[in-house]
């Protein structure tokens, strides 16, 4: 009886594939970008971030049946003089989250710039279109509510763009945003129920966002919970 070796009772190791992928946010100043980012990765929610000067970058691992995601986030500043760095968050990212203040409709208006600037840098990256700071969205009047969601609703429709409202102090749609890019990237179904009435924190992707090209992957699963 041949004699075993320590080699040959070494565990398999559990080959996985990786796919890398890099996601930009962008926004004006204040718009929630790092909360959102650091609620994501780090589950972390605080009031007294100070401002972006330049990129915040972080990195989240998740897994998708035998293959490892691996999230890169680039947080871009909101302030004009950080504009020379938006190729930094652009160039090369998969998805563009484009965020805007649910209260200050003027952050919304300023989601056209930012378009046009991203899609000058990346004609491909599949548009997402957040509205952040939902919890204090509901104590505004009801008027108000409609006619910032009416708009958000034109301008994702413009983008073509998945559209979320969400809340990184309540924990409403923040992981949502990301399966839903995940879903987007790889053609994926996504089970994840629509919300469409004013009011409520919309989440709208099914017939928007399809139009982009996509990362192939010839194995990739077609359902994400």
């Amino acid at each position: 009886m041949p004699n075993s070796s320590p080699a040959d009772h070494e565990p398999i190791p559990d080959v996985r594939n990786q796919v890398d992928l890099q996601i930009g946010l962008v926004g004006d100043a204040q718009v929630g970008k790092t909360s959102l980012m650091v609620k994501y990765v780090q589950n972390i929610f605080d009031e007294e971030y100070t401002q972006t000067l330049g990129v915040n970058f972080l990195k989240r691992k998740v897994k998708l049946h035998s293959t490892d995601i691996v999230f890169s986030l680039m947080d871009l500043g909101g302030q004009k003089e950080f504009i020379n760095m938006l190729p930094i968050a652009a160039v090369g990212s998969s998805v563009i989250v484009f965020l805007f203040d649910l209260t200050r409709p003027e952050t919304l208006n300023s989601i056209k710039d930012w378009y046009r600037q991203v899609k000058g840098l990346n004609d491909i990256a599949i548009p997402i279109l957040v509205g952040t700071k939902y919890d204090l969205l509901i104590n505004l009047s009801a008027e108000y509510q409609e006619q910032i969601s009416t708009a958000a609703i034109d301008y994702a429709n413009v983008m073509d763009a998945p559209l979320i409202f969400c809340s990184t102090a309540e924990s409403i749609n923040v992981q949502k945003i990301f399966k839903i890019a995940l879903a987007k990237i790889f053609n994926l179904t996504l089970v994840v129920p629509e919300i469409r009435d004013i009011g409520d924190p919309l989440l709208l992707y099914k017939e928007l966002g399809n139009n982009i090209q996509k990362v192939k992957q010839s194995k990739s699963p077609q359902r994400l919970s």
